[in-house]
């Protein structure tokens, strides 16, 4: 039976947007190489802001903002841009971008615990399946972290697995976007919940990037730095978060997190062929594991007629 045009549009934005937040994950290691964490948050959030003003005026058939809305929106913002930022940047520079994706296919299970945690929600042996593999996979990844040795004069050797628990609040940070989302969907339009948990993010970023940037000398940072942070800030702040809510807002949750599949995938093919990272034995294994758990957590089990 042929899809109607609207939900193919949907599943289009939902595959669209998963792939570009692994490629920025994974494009993240490189500018957090010049740029320090705060900083770098900072100008995503204010760039990201200029290119949405537009996006920030209430349509005029929006009802008014509930005061339970309006927290929402502030947890949306605060665990989903601004902890979700910290953590990805640190955890991404001590880490391999590989590394992220394969613990970044967890988010789906953990949206599942979390709903089971926090909304009572019931989830079935598959789901528990799902999370045993997510923990697997990570545990492979860290053996193969383990026999792997240091760069040459690397600063950070031996700080992979604190790269990899960053990573993972990422994980749960970005699981509490997406339950917190489907609930902004009902009541404000993609492109003001994009804009809107933007400006929230700069506002919590500006103290600490602020007095960072007094710091810094710009001038060290090369043009094309530039435009990598240019493409990170439009791709993390405004392309992502409005393909995604444009999607979620017509598609069950439970059906959009398949495409998280493309999060993983993304990231790691961009740490293999941009990046020149490499895949052993034991990460390929630790892949193929998370992606394992990744569907189990979100295909649709097969209906009884």
């Amino acid at each position: 039976m042929t899809k109607p045009p609207g939900q193919l549009l949907a599943y289009g934005s939902l595959a669209l947007s998963m792939s570009l937040v692994g490629a920025y994950v994974a494009l993240t290691k490189p500018l957090a190489m010049v740029l320090p964490v705060f900083l770098l948050g900072w100008l995503r959030f204010g760039i990201g802001g200029i290119a949405m003003l537009r996006w920030l005026r209430k349509p005029a058939g929006e009802r008014p903002l509930s005061s339970q809305t309006r927290k929402l929106i502030f947890l949306e913002s605060f665990l989903g841009n601004f902890l979700f930022t910290l953590c990805m940047i640190m955890g991404v520079s001590l880490t391999s971008a590989v590394s992220a994706g394969v613990i970044m296919s967890a988010i789906p299970a953990m949206v599942a615990l979390m709903s089971w945690i926090f909304l009572k929600e019931e989830i079935g042996p598959r789901v528990w399946a799902a999370v045993a593999c997510g923990a697997l996979g990570i545990g492979l990844l860290s053996l193969a972290q383990a026999g792997e040795p240091g760069q040459p004069g690397d600063s950070k050797e031996g700080l992979a697995w604190l790269g990899n628990v960053l990573i993972f609040g990422a994980v749960l940070c970005e699981a509490s976007y997406a339950v917190i989302g489907k609930k902004l969907t009902a009541v404000m339009s993609p492109k003001r919940i994009s804009a809107v948990i933007n400006l929230w993010g700069f506002a919590l970023m500006t103290p600490f990037g602020l007095y960072t940037a007094l710091h810094f000398d710009f001038t060290a940072v090369r043009i094309e730095m530039w435009a990598l942070l240019l493409f990170y800030a439009l791709a993390a702040s405004v392309w992502t978060v409005w393909l995604w809510m444009t999607g979620l807002k017509s598609v069950p949750a439970s059906r959009a997190g398949v495409f998280t599949v493309m999060l993983p995938i993304s990231a790691a093919l961009v740490g293999v062929l941009v990046l020149g990272e490499t895949l052993s034995g034991l990460q390929v294994i630790a892949f193929v594991i998370a992606l394992a758990g990744l569907l189990l957590a979100t295909l649709p089990a097969r209906s009884a007629a």
